[in-house]
């Protein structure tokens, strides 16, 4: 490859590859230019490489290096959660493209870094009881981790007689739900395997589903954390998450019992949109409440920054617009009072898209990785991205840092739907419309 003139450079191509078990189905993305760079991205975990397909014939021919033009021609195609993944995960990538065409990294482009190693958490499972999850949670420390996440909720009720209560029958339907969809231990769910009733469960908001806790709910929940606290002591940071499809009066009841466990959050008790929700809960407990992976674009952050209900916020850059986006959600968190930490359930290029976001802004606190249990996720990119000591390093090298991704491991781990990589796209090369929104 010539010297890049970056003033000149062009996207001519943008292809897929999907592979499985990282710990989700991850598509990961590559855009092409006409002087043989390639910048990487990936659309969002468990969503669909059409987001970020039907955008192809919008940015072909632009020089990847106008990221904000680029990002606002196409943000009016991105949506909440998974639907974001599109335009996110092209975000993503022209960032790499304009860091490797200016030979600078990321973060320097993002105005320079406040840290030189990013803190990492992971999610931990364990089965049993809270001795059983504390003695978990205990490797995650000597391992390196200073910084531990656990899920606490109605999963751990449900097998337990008399710690549920909702209308009879509906329990059992989500036990036999849930042995129908989940497919993995990480929760990964097949959506063939969503037909009517089971549909319909998956997607009953929060206060819809009649189920409330017992006070032997909250007992055993109340206990198991007691026992998790009594292995790994209260001086290190811990956060609870996935509480369950329970109304808000149950969340308080809850939080008002885990006080005492010095909780550094409560995750997404009920869904982002309730505001006025999570002012309610701010306001009956002293427990941190967070959100955040599920919003789109740094306005819809806004009312729940400005209600004072919240302690943390917690975006994915690939939901939440990207790489710039996610930066410019964090400052404004912090005009609020508010940390950030960031969610992140995917392949190394977005965890490296994560790093650079985390190591430039000033109110960060930890960054999550699903896949630290999976053994060749580092190895997917070249170098290895390596996690030592709960940390991953800030790199210095151009754009993410990627030189180049593994192909034989992507070719071995790819998903049965897609079985080639980088397929051709050029079906989605003239998909046009007259996308402007005002007359």
């Amino acid at each position: 490859m010539g010297k890049i003139d970056p003033s000149t450079l062009k996207i001519t191509d943008m292809r897929f590859a999907d592979i499985d078990g990282a710990p989700k189905r991850c598509t990961l993305l590559k855009l092409y230019t006409n002087q043989g760079l390639i910048g990487y991205g990936e659309v969002r975990d468990a969503s669909s490489r059409t987001y970020a397909a039907m955008l192809k014939s919008r940015i072909l021919g632009e020089n990847p290096c106008n990221i904000d033009r680029i990002f606002r021609r196409i943000k009016q195609f991105g949506g909440h959660s998974r639907q974001a993944g599109g335009v996110c995960g092209i975000e993503v990538a022209l960032w790499d493209l304009a860091g490797k065409a200016w030979g600078v990294p990321v973060w320097q482009l993002l105005g320079g870094k406040f840290r030189d190693r990013v803190r990492i958490y992971c999610d931990t499972d364990s089965e049993g009881g809270g001795r059983d999850m504390g003695k978990a949670l205990r490797e995650r420390m000597a391992q390196g981790y200073t910084f531990l996440k656990m899920d606490l909720g109605i999963e751990l009720l449900m097998g337990r007689e008399g710690c549920l209560s909702a209308p009879l029958g509906f329990l059992e339907k989500m036990r036999e739900y849930k042995k129908t969809v989940f497919s993995t231990p990480h929760g990964s769910i097949d959506p063939r395997a969503m037909r009517g009733e089971a549909y319909e469960l998956f997607n009953t908001a929060h206060g819809f589903t009649g189920i409330h806790l017992t006070e032997k709910g909250l007992d055993f929940l109340d206990e198991y954390m007691g026992e998790v606290r009594a292995e790994i002591g209260y001086e290190i940071s811990l956060a609870i998450d996935h509480l369950g499809h329970i109304p808000v009066e149950d969340c308080i009841r809850l939080a008002k019992r885990l006080e005492k466990y010095n909780l550094a959050w409560m995750e997404d008790p009920v869904p982002w949109q309730l505001t006025g929700q999570y002012q309610r809960m701010a306001a009956a407990t002293t427990v941190p409440l967070g959100t955040g992976e599920d919003i789109y674009l740094k306005e819809n952050f806004r009312p729940l920054l400005e209600s004072g209900a919240l302690a943390m916020i917690h975006p994915d850059v690939l939901t939440a617009g990207g790489i710039l986006e996610t930066h410019k959600i964090g400052d404004l968190a912090e005009e609020y009072g508010v940390q950030m930490s960031i969610h992140m359930a995917e392949s190394p290029i977005a965890c490296l898209a994560a790093v650079h976001v985390a190591a430039a802004t000033r109110n960060f606190m930890a960054l999550e990785v699903h896949s630290v249990d999976v053994p060749w996720w580092g190895d997917l990119i070249v170098p290895r991205l390596e996690i030592k000591a709960g940390e991953i390093a800030v790199p210095d090298a151009p754009g993410l840092g990627i030189e180049a991704l593994n192909e034989e491991l992507i070719a071995e781990k790819l998903h049965a739907d897609f079985p080639v990589a980088w397929a051709s796209t050029e079906e989605w090369d003239k998909e046009w419309a007259n996308d402007r929104q005002w007359s």
